[in-house]
């Protein structure tokens, strides 16, 4: 419990991080490349009002204001690489003007044209080529300009980002998984007490139940039955049950404790089980209905996996209704066996799925105490279905309620 509690924390801490970071790259990153964009769409917008050509600057001040209020230098000219082509209605280029550029031939201009053509867009990249359509008196002209090295440094920026990003994700992982330890350590130690107060008081417990117990037979001895026995020898029993399960339940969630696994004929002890408590089903009015798929063989805890079948059939003919039936399943399912039981609920709430494997919950406590019940059985399922690396749930649907445990093969 306490290294699951450790690792969601280590898990929510980092996912935290990595939400905080992606958010925080895409915000920098998404800004830098819409930067670019504009930059090349403002350069575009002025060779594109005069017909792809550079306009000369004024040669009496250094800074010149386009048409569309951007201040441009007289450096430009040297600082850019473009070319344009004309294309007529059929999408045909006609002519091509290449004298700011090098990198390109007349074919990879002709075919750049093509496919911004054939794209309708006004605008948009082919390849490295931020592109500009604009109409004129001799058809559509299309002018690139060479974003190349702008998108260099944008992608240099990117993947710096990304790597150090995740070198600094690595290293956050490592000191949260430190300082996670110590911060829980309390905790631990809180926890570990409290299952060995629990283990060593049941013990103590035990003591005292046995003298009640041997104490009870002598005196029924002497003065013969009588109500008054009766009812101490059945809360005797009950105090005695309840202790057991206690340290069941402690023991099975000692994560130090190693539980002997063996491979064993599943089928056959789920169907044993399950045909032991058919006098019990009918004894309260029930019927009990058994389908285990036969030759299934698991490696695991015979005596506690039983047990599993054992809890879940019990809540299930202690809480449905007369003339229910009730239906155990034992089936193959991929890598995974799977034992559910099936039965009829009344007046059942999402409140009771949400909180039935919780320890000592029980959802109708008059009827849970008439019952014989603790509200711990299936708090023992669950630890059960954990020590085997499996999950154990549950589902309501039409006034039926399954408890299903899926247990891994592998």
């Amino acid at each position: 419990m306490i290294r699951k509690l450790r690792r969601k924390f280590t898990l929510v801490s980092m996912l935290s991080l990595l939400v905080v970071l992606t958010v925080i790259l895409g915000v920098v990153n998404v800004l830098n490349y819409r930067e670019i964009v504009s930059d090349a769409d403002g350069v575009l917008a002025m060779l594109s009002s005069f017909a792809g050509e550079l306009p000369a600057p004024p040669e009496d001040f250094i800074d010149w204001q386009d048409a569309g209020g951007r201040y441009r230098s007289p450096e430009l000219p040297y600082e850019i690489r473009f070319f344009s082509a004309l294309m007529d209605a059929d999408g045909n280029v006609v002519s091509t003007n290449m004298e700011r550029i090098f990198a390109v031939d007349e074919t990879a201009v002709s075919d750049y044209a093509q496919q911004a053509y054939r794209s309708g867009a006004a605008a948009g990249f082919v390849r490295d080529y931020r592109f500009a359509r604009h109409a004129s008196e001799e058809g559509t002209v299309i002018t690139f300009l060479d974003c190349g090295r702008m998108l260099t440094g944008f992608r240099s920026v990117l993947v710096s980002s990304v790597v150090i990003s995740a070198l600094g994700m690595a290293a956050v992982f490592a000191l949260v998984w430190v300082f996670s330890g110590r911060v829980i350590r309390p905790i631990a130690e809180s926890y570990q007490k409290q299952k060995r107060f629990i283990t060593d008081a049941g013990h103590e417990i035990k003591t005292p139940l046995t003298v009640i117990d041997a104490d009870l037979e002598i005196l029924r001895m002497e003065q013969g039955e009588n109500e008054w026995l009766q009812d101490i020898q059945a809360q005797t029993a009950r105090l005695a049950t309840l202790t057991n399960n206690l340290i069941s339940l402690s023991k099975m969630e000692e994560e130090e404790r190693s539980m002997p696994m063996i491979e064993f004929p599943l089928s056959d002890a789920i169907r044993e089980t399950a045909e032991s408590f058919q006098a019990l089903a009918r004894a309260r009015g029930k019927a009990l209905r058994v389908r285990v798929e036969p030759m299934l063989s698991y490696v695991g805890n015979e005596k506690n996996l039983c047990q599993l079948a054992g809890i879940l059939l019990d809540n299930a003919i202690k809480y449905s209704p007369t003339g229910d039936c009730i239906e155990i399943a034992l089936e193959k399912q991929g890598k995974a066996v799977r034992l559910s039981v099936e039965n009829g609920v009344e007046n059942f709430s999402r409140e009771v799925l949400d909180n039935m494997f919780d320890r000592f919950y029980r959802a109708d406590r008059a009827r849970s105490s008439d019952s014989g019940g603790y509200g711990i059985g299936l708090s023992i399922a669950k630890a059960i279905v954990a020590a085997h690396r499996g999950r154990i749930a549950a589902s309501e649907s039409g006034g039926r309620l399954t408890v299903s445990a899926i247990l891994p093969t592998e």
